[in-house]
């Protein structure tokens, strides 16, 4: 169980690793505005939606930030490199421990590019593109020589 106010949420040293990471908190140069809320509590709330699953929306009030001011957070931290600083320091310090074991590894990944532009005679014959040109903005009309159900104009009734 961590320590500190969120040490039920945050495994222990998590926080003080994390802490020296976070990016500063902006100044606005104008002055004013509200107060920021303790990144402690956010890294906290942040930390609870990743584990637990919770939609951002169903986030609990009892960490004093407000939905919005967590999200947001969350996708500044990456922005500025936290999560991946992060990752490094406690493969780091787990090195230094020595639990980390790499004579056994398993990676496992799927990478499939979707092409643009993909050969329409690759496609199931169902999916693919329809032969028949089709209008949809003026079905009405029987002028139309691609309006569905339309005869196709001929040299005498084009003209009309």
């Amino acid at each position: 169980m961590g320590s500190g106010p969120w040490g039920w949420i945050v495994p222990d040293g998590l926080w003080e690793l994390a802490r020296p990471l976070l990016p500063p908190a902006r100044v606005r140069p104008q002055g004013g505005g509200v107060a920021n809320i303790d990144d402690e509590a956010v890294f906290a709330a942040v930390v609870y939606v990743l584990v637990s699953g919770c939609a951002w929306r169903a986030l609990p009030p009892c960490f004093g930030a407000s939905k919005s001011t967590v999200h947001r957070r969350f996708v500044m931290w990456p922005r500025a490199g936290l999560w991946g600083r992060l990752h490094q320091k406690v493969l780091q310090l787990l090195d230094e421990q020595g639990l980390v074991d790499l004579s056994r590894a398993v990676l496992d990944s799927a990478h499939v590019r979707a092409k643009k532009g993909a050969n329409l005679q690759a496609r199931a014959p169902w999916t693919g593109v329809s032969p028949v040109p089709r209008c949809t903005s003026c079905q009405m009309r029987m002028d139309c020589p691609y309006a569905s159900g339309s005869r196709p104009p001929t040299p005498t009734t084009a003209s009309r």
